[in-house]
């Protein structure tokens, strides 16, 4: 941008340290961008490009926005992936001179913590991502409370495992090097920060991490062995410095994540037992889970779900607590009313640490500490309450911080301190006394107006103010003969005159400069006591930690005891064993008593379950409904069921419903292909491995090959055996329970009478021998002519049979009725050959000659 006038000069030079971001610059009351950036934000923000002369410069694309509505404005830039830097005035005006500037915050997808542009229950991590020998380091920052997960894994960056912690850690912003090592490829769509090689270097690394942490040596943190997520630890830290994010010692809390600690879950498995979205218009797993009290036991919840524990111990612990509170209602009841005060506390103490907490702020934390003893009371008669009980003794409030926050704080303070009024009356001597003064001061001016109209005379005259000249006496022109001396003029109206006196001077100065020093005292007040709750920050965060696993464990208590759930038997068997199970999302939207429950086993004698029936019966959503009872079961949850006993899965896998991957360049087929192509790699003895109609998507002959060979490969390799439900209409798959001995067919019923289909939804042993579809299409409103076409044209395929089970070839061997083709003379000719009376020399001649007339 040209030109060399004083504010471009700045605002270069601010572009220059952040090019890749939106620069938003503070004049008077609006923010303003400049040159390229306004035409690039104009249309994302809805605002008119205009443009102004800088003398020299010419003419400048401008737009602007008003900086009371810059919250919501930044938020659309940043739902565009831009990145913002807030060029802020900090100074007061000097004068002609320029108002002094500066970078207060540079905001984007995984830094914007503050209250206004974070949703309650969204987790928005930054995470950085560097490669080496084969392997790759992760480090996830969640700002907003100080969380710092770092982990290292097997396969480098294009493994499936680095794509599968991306999406669990909610990847907001990827961080990575600038050698380009983290293809485009990884979480493809999410904003990413190039950043020097050097800030990924695990010296500096390292050195970061003592500083922000303050402790001694890498080895008092537990992070010797995790050296590429060192570095990548040292280049999110860095991006937060940049950004203006302070992140405390106290604030800080570093985790590493080992490998197998909990179950890794696709994104096909999210997608398909809609974790944490709908595939329609009905609800995810997490919203018909969530009764939570809390936004941070929401966030809780959340994670819970992406992470299924894989121990049985760790499982049985949490699921104990959930029994706890389903066995008490009171205390149940108690407990969820105790939670509400708490809100969103370890968020709260995160922008207390870093300098950006509110009145209502520190008035939040004031609550939940109120609250910590109401809820350890809930919970005092429970016993044997596993997880419930390690939480309720973490739950301690430091007595200082909720001593000096009630002293302090009136009951509702105002959301900012610009204007004052956070502090109680008597609270501090020095508050008080400026008060006063003040209140003196408006208290004489209050009465000014009755007893200069006494002294006066002037029933018509009035004291009034506003915010450009002050306090004035005002008198109608028609009395202006009346003014005594000593009304000093200030501003002449139409149809009135404005006054001043000394007196009135004087008492002004004293209300304005009392205010002003009143709103002064009280921000001093706050920021020591966001302050003194930043150094207690740890020791809060601990307690807003075991405050949201106690919400979460009891928003599971209040699903199960209101749907009639139980509590599964976990171990360490490879059984399913589920009696009357239910899909909880369709039962949901069913309502009570119309969900037809089915019963499940998988066990070392029925390892694979081949179903079949036809469309619309149901088979898919019992597949769902299996898989999501066993992750239920898997995060201490109850489950919908009259009974459950689930040995502990080490991987869900589905390969569910059908759908193209246009942008990837694969068809519908391909991403089916793919998908179970990773289930094959991937699934061990202890999985779940969910198929749905595998092959349907080619013709009939490949769609069959590929299903009854997935079949045979999960029955008898090694490595597999895994427990398996597979869903097919290839009904000739149905054979193989003969010859493979851990499958068995199940089948969904179905009453035919005149003509008429209905639907049981109930899961019965053995296999099915039809489809329906046309039924399903009658119901889906085809033509009649078209179906009465199409039941003509089954009539004549069943009738010719191309495709049957049998069992004359062979005990259950699957049978494909193509005749055999004609031999050629050369196979013929080559059949009869005895090779063991030709010469080398005749036997290259031969097979030259067989070979030309092959060929012709």
């Amino acid at each position: 941008m040209a030109g060399d006038t004083p504010i471009l000069r700045e605002y270069r030079a601010v572009k220059a340290e952040h090019p890749d971001a939106i620069v938003l610059a503070r004049l008077g009351d609006f923010y303003e961008m400049f040159g390229r950036d306004a035409e690039v934000a104009s249309p994302i923000l809805g605002v008119a490009l205009t443009g102004r002369s800088f003398g020299a410069a010419g003419r400048v694309p401008m737009c602007g926005v008003p900086f009371h509505a810059a919250t919501h404005h930044v938020r659309r830039l940043l739902g565009a992936g831009m990145r913002v830097v807030m060029w802020d005035q900090v100074g007061d005006a000097d004068g002609g001179k320029l108002v002094r500037r500066d970078v207060t915050r540079v905001l984007s997808a995984g830094t914007a913590v503050d209250a206004e542009l974070l949703a309650d229950d969204a987790v928005l991590r930054c995470v950085a991502v560097v490669a080496g020998q084969g392997r790759a380091g992760v480090a996830a920052l969640d700002a907003s409370i100080g969380d710092l997960e770092l982990m290292e894994l097997a396969g480098g960056i294009d493994s499936s495992v680095l794509g599968e912690e991306l999406l669990r850690l909610d990847a907001a912003e990827l961080v990575v090097p600038e050698s380009g090592a983290v293809s485009d490829s990884v979480l493809a769509g999410v904003p990413r920060a190039v950043l020097p090689d050097s800030l990924f270097d695990v010296t500096r690394a390292d050195q970061r991490l003592l500083t922000f942490s303050g402790v001694a040596n890498t080895h008092a943190l537990g992070l010797d062995d995790v050296p590429l997520a060192r570095s990548a630890a040292g280049a999110v830290l860095a991006y937060c410095e940049r950004a203006h994010i302070v992140i405390t010692p106290e604030l800080l809390r570093i985790r590493v994540r080992r490998p197998g600690s909990t179950m890794r879950l696709d994104g096909a498995t999210r997608r398909n037992l809609e974790l944490l979205s709908p595939l329609g218009e009905g609800t995810s797993l997490h919203s018909t889970l969530d009764r939570t009290r809390t936004p941070m036991g929401s966030r809780l919840l959340r994670a819970w779900l992406q992470e299924p524990l894989i121990d049985a111990t760790a499982i049985a612990h949490r699921a104990a607590g959930v029994q706890a509170v389903v066995r008490d209602q009171t205390a149940r009841e108690t407990l969820a009313a105790a939670l509400r005060a708490v809100r969103d506390l370890e968020r709260v103490v995160a922008r207390c640490a870093q300098g950006s907490a509110s009145p209502r702020d520190l008035a939040m934390v004031r609550d939940a500490c109120a609250a910590v003893p109401h809820v350890r009371e809930a919970l005092a008669n429970v016993v044997h309450a596993g997880a419930a009980s390690d939480a309720v003794e973490q739950c301690v409030a430091p007595g200082a911080v909720i001593d000096r926050l009630a002293q302090m704080l009136v009951e509702d303070p105002p959301a900012n301190s610009r204007d004052g009024g956070s502090i109680r009356d008597g609270a501090d001597p020095e508050l008080d006394t400026l008060l006063a003064a003040g209140a003196g001061a408006r208290t004489y001016i209050a009465g000014l107006e009755r007893s200069e109209r006494e002294r006066t005379g002037i029933r018509s005259l009035r004291v009034g103010y506003n915010r450009v000249f002050g306090y004035y006496i005002e008198v109608p022109n028609a009395q202006r003969g009346g003014v005594p001396d000593g009304y000093e003029r200030k501003q002449t109206l139409v149809g009135a005159e404005r006054y001043v006196t000394a007196d009135l001077k004087e008492q002004e100065s004293i209300v304005l400069h009392a205010r002003e020093r009143a709103v002064v005292r009280e921000q001093e007040l706050l920021r020591e006591m966001a302050s003194m709750v930043a150094l207690h920050a740890a020791e809060l965060e601990r307690t807003a930690r075991a405050l949201s696993t106690l919400d979460a464990l009891q928003s599971l208590a209040h699903v199960a005891a209101d749907r009639g759930w139980v509590r599964p038997e976990v171990d360490d068997s490879e059984v399913i064993d589920i009696e009357a199970g239910r899909h909880p999302l369709v039962e949901r939207a069913l309502g009570p008593g119309r969900f037809v429950p089915n019963d499940c086993t998988l066990d070392a004698a029925e390892r694979l379950v081949i179903l079949t029936g036809p469309n619309m019966a149901g088979k898919s959503t019992y597949l769902r409904q299996v898989a999501i009872i066993v992750l239920l079961a898997q995060i201490g949850s109850f489950v919908p069921a009259t009974r459950a006993r689930i040995g502990v899965c080490d991987r869900i896998f589905t390969r569910i419903g059908a759908h193209d991957d246009l942008s990837g360049g694969m068809s519908t087929f391909m991403v089916e292909m793919a998908e179970t192509a990773l289930i094959l790699r991937q699934a061990t003895s202890r999985s779940l491995v969910i198929l749905d109609e595998i092959g349907r998507g080619t013709s009939t002959y490949d769609g069959l090959s590929i299903a009854q060979s997935v079949v045979e490969h999960i029955h008898d390799s090694p490595n597999l055996g895994c427990r398996t439900l597979f869903a097919t209409h290839f009904h000739e798959l149905t054979t193989l329970a003969a010859s493979l001995p851990r499958v068995r067919n199940a089948r969904v019923e179905v009453v035919e009478e005149g003509g008429a289909v209905t639907f049981l939804h109930r899961i019965m042993p053995g296999g099915a021998d039809r489809s329906y579809g046309i039924h399903v299409a009658k119901l889906a409103g085809v033509p009649a002519s078209v179906l009465v076409r199409a039941r003509g044209l089954l009539a004549d395929l069943e009738q010719s049979r191309p495709l049957a089970g049998r069992t004359d070839g062979g005990a259950g061997q699957l049978w494909l009725d193509i005749a055999p083709p004609a031999d050629h003379p050369v196979v013929s000719e080559l059949a009869e050959l005895d090779i063991d009376q030709l010469s080398p020399i005749a036997a290259l001649n031969k097979l030259a000659e067989l070979r030309e007339r092959a060929a012709t």
